[in-house]
């Protein structure tokens, strides 16, 4: 059984015209649910999935399966299903969510050429709003076909300018009935590329994951006192500015402790704030932020947490400033299935490509998944680690032996 690159190329090209960016280097697109641009991108991976000859249903979220079933296999028996997302961050790159769409329809087109029987369905799926760029936080899709979030609070959620995803999805006609239901599916399997550099450093085409890590987001304030800048004395001052740089440093520190004590892929990064007034002669009286804690071991995650938590302690009594702290966020590590692991590894071991161990630093749809059925994900290597950004390339060779890998997996998975 093989892959066509030529098929799977042409398709990832075709959509990354959808949103598509001027860029002076590599290829951008931004494709936020929704738009016209995410309806073009839906309407061609519709017509993609219907030249292969499947069934296609469209749920209430947006949420698009196409299935095969074909005579051999039992209509009855729970599918055997494969895909990603479509949307992207603003000025993302081409191949982050598409690769897995595409690799997921190439994988079963690779299996109708080879003549495979499959004993039950296989469902090639998109997922609604994975980046949370518009509405919510991402993941969007897959928490409503897991239960985690009902139909209708999804359909409610709003957008910057008031607009709900209700009313976004009807506007491109993708606001279909019912509910995917992951926990129908036999197993689920995604092929994503890795955002990082250890595919490349070890010139390997393909990583089986592990673990996908676990994810805390913390919102923090500082509240100090707004004054001039030039006639308040430096020991007159509440900098909720100056406070919120020395919880930064305290931050970074513990996750620096946490690495090197217990867990080297414990990472904490505070990537937003805001400044209030934001002026360049006012101390700052207000400052928000937030901070993102990531690592395999729940353990480490507390660690951090907890030490974030004792710097905002000592940092309230010797700056004269009061804090805040909320935990809106959170996630627990989700370990892969064995099951499908073993058949990735297998399925590369047959076709003669090398495959790894790694764990994942970021969030995705699988990871919702995995609650509810057996889950796997594949990786394929980033060029310098860049993702979400036009820069962002897995070279089609990569692409075609990952997608070799999955669909070996696929195969084997629907026909045992």
């Amino acid at each position: 059984m093989q892959t066509s690159q030529r098929r799977l190329r042409r398709d990832i090209e075709a959509n990354a015209e959808f949103g598509e960016i001027a860029v002076d280097t590599g290829r951008g697109r931004t494709v936020l649910t929704g738009t016209d641009a995410d309806r073009r991108a839906r309407e061609l991976f519709c017509d993609r999935l219907r030249d292969a000859e499947l069934d296609v249903k469209v749920d209430a979220v947006g949420n698009i399966v196409g299935r095969w079933d074909p005579e051999s296999a039992d209509s009855a028996a729970a599918p055997v299903a494969a895909g990603s997302h479509l949307d992207s961050v603003p000025e993302g790159g081409i191949f982050d969510g598409p690769l897995g769409v595409y690799a997921a329809l190439e994988s079963v087109r690779a299996m109708q050429d080879a003549g495979v029987e499959p004993v039950r369905p296989v469902d090639v799926v998109c997922l609604t709003e994975e980046e949370g760029q518009r509405f919510d936080g991402g993941l969007l899709g897959s928490t409503v076909a897991t239960g985690e979030m009902s139909v209708d609070d999804a359909l409610a959620l709003e957008d910057a300018e008031g607009v709900t995803l209700e009313t976004a999805l009807d506007d491109i006609g993708f606001r279909g009935e019912g509910v995917v239901d992951a926990s129908e599916w036999d197993a689920w399997l995604e092929l994503h590329i890795e955002q990082s550099e250890r595919l490349e450093d070890a010139d390997v085409p393909a990583g089986v994951v592990t673990t996908i890590t676990g994810l805390t987001r913390c919102l923090v304030e500082f509240v100090g006192e707004a004054n001039h800048a030039g006639s308040t004395l430096m020991g007159d001052r509440s900098d909720a500015l100056a406070a919120a740089s020395e919880f930064i440093l305290d931050v970074e520190a513990a996750a620096q402790d946490v690495v090197e004590s217990s867990s080297e892929t414990a990472v904490a990064t505070v990537g937003w704030a805001s400044v209030t007034p934001n002026a360049p002669n006012v101390i700052a009286g207000q400052t928000e932020l937030t901070v993102d804690v990531r690592d395999v071991e729940a353990d480490s995650i507390e660690t951090i947490v907890d030490c974030a938590q004792q710097s905002l302690e000592l940092i309230e009594s010797s700056r004269d400033v009061t804090t805040t702290f909320e935990r809106p966020w959170h996630r627990a590590p989700v370990e892969m299935s064995e099951r499908c692991r073993d058949a990735m590894h297998a399925a590369g071991e047959e076709a003669e490509i090398v495959t790894m161990d790694l764990h994942s630093g970021a969030a995705h749809d699988t990871m919702n998944i995995a609650a509810v059925t057996d889950a796997g994900l594949l990786f394929a290597p980033s060029r310098d680690g860049i993702s979400h950004n036009p820069r962002e390339w897995t070279d089609w060779d990569d692409c075609a032996a990952a997608t070799d890998v999955l669909a070996g997996a696929l195969r084997a998975l629907a026909t045992e």
